[in-house]
């Protein structure tokens, strides 16, 4: 068993996933980077460890209930415990097909990842993060997800009506574990890492994944008596 803090970090293998460990393999911290393609995620793992981290694959596929079973298994034998958890693997559809244009079965395969698969992570992983003595649950959400800026006079976000509401939806989930948590001494953060040129978007970003990965990175290791049922950037908390 390890006396340094173990996180583990969906979709690790590449983009802001792989910042987030990065970062926080840099801070002693033993990460656990899954992914669901284990060549990926193991060539992701091999660069992490080349740099002197502490990082070791997980595989783990969000939408795959026994998948999900056997990583919190495998955690559970080799650590006994989780100290964080970043719910970063998620995925969108075409960024340019508007709602009314939308099917269901593409709104439903991106709420599976998004919404359902942190729902499905969260709830396997809650036994070892119960035994951790402070732990932390970061959201990997984004600013599309904010209400108040989609309503906001002479908003010119794009509708991107998939991924937009499943952030939405996964804002209110964040909301309603911290509710539940909080008396536990577990900490449940969204954030939105801003516009970063990852594979998601098609690199239109004009921000790197490391530069989006540093809020999620800040929540993951603050203090006990840190924040709990918030949405934040860089800059601070963002309007639901």
């Amino acid at each position: 068993m390890t006396t340094t803090e173990v996180a583990l970090v969906t979709g690790a293998n590449k983009g802001i996933g792989k910042e987030i460990a990065r970062g926080l393999g840099q801070l002693g911290i033993t990460v656990l980077a899954s992914a669901r393609d284990e060549t990926r995620g193991a060539a992701a793992v091999a660069e992490l460890a080349g740099e002197g981290l502490d990082a070791r694959f997980v595989r783990l596929d969000v939408t795959d209930e026994r998948s999900v079973a056997e990583a919190a298994e495998l955690i559970s034998a080799d650590f006994g415990r989780l100290d964080i958890l970043v719910n970063n693997a998620g995925i969108t559809n075409d960024l340019v097909t508007p709602p009314s244009e939308t099917s269901l079965g593409d709104l439903r395969r991106v709420y599976e990842t998004n919404v359902f698969g942190v729902v499905a992570v969260t709830n396997a992983m809650l036994p070892l993060l119960r035994n951790a003595p402070s732990a932390r649950i970061v959201n990997v959400s984004s600013g599309l997800g904010s209400l108040a800026r989609h309503t906001a006079p002479g908003c010119t976000l794009g509708l991107y009506f998939a991924y937009s509401t499943s952030k939405t939806a996964l804002n209110a989930v964040t909301v309603q574990y911290a509710r539940e948590l909080r008396d536990a001494g577990i900490a449940v953060n969204a954030c939105a890492p801003g516009l970063c040129a990852t594979d998601l978007n098609g690199h239109m970003g004009d921000r790197t994944p490391a530069q989006g990965a540093k809020i999620a990175i800040e929540l993951a290791t603050a203090e006990p008596d840190g924040p709990t049922a918030g949405f934040f950037d860089e800059n601070g908390p963002v309007s639901w």
